[in-house]
């Protein structure tokens, strides 16, 4: 059941579409952003950031997902995309809720199974939602003009 503060996809279907292929974008400029943001930070580790690098990356990127939902509801890749996150009332995420639904897709993403689940959800349902979104209640919107 949702909310009625979120838009209905069959009365405003333009706040869901194009979603998937939009998110697949904005991972993909965020994974390249913390990527640069890892490799900035390694030389201020003495280098020895380079044998945690995979730790490094994943601290990183989890503050970076935090930091950037809990902002303004969208990472810098969702936003340039122009979409964002909004919960079950319609608001943009607190600092809870981006830790939150940051955490659910770190675990998603650790086991493969849950991630193409999530992957298939957001490809056939409705609202586009991954499998955090759906337990969290959140969508995935475009952004109004």
């Amino acid at each position: 059941m949702h909310s009625a503060a979120l838009p209905d996809p069959h009365y405003q279907p333009e706040f869901y579409a194009d979603i998937p292929p939009k998110r697949l974008i904005a991972w993909v400029i965020d994974v390249g952003l913390i990527l640069g943001l890892t490799l900035i930070v390694i030389p201020f580790t003495a280098f020895v950031g380079l044998f945690f690098m995979p730790l490094l990356y994943a601290t990183l990127g989890f503050f970076y997902r935090v930091l950037t939902l809990a902002g303004g509801s969208a990472t810098l890749g969702m936003r340039v995309m122009s979409i964002e996150l909004r919960n079950a009332e319609g608001h943009r995420l607190s600092l809870g809720e981006a830790a939150l639904h940051t955490l659910g897709y770190y675990i998603s993403f650790g086991m493969a199974l849950v991630q193409l689940v999530s992957v298939i959800f957001m490809l056939t349902s409705e609202r586009g939602q991954s499998l955090t979104d759906m337990v969290m209640g959140t969508v995935m919107l475009n952004r109004r003009a």
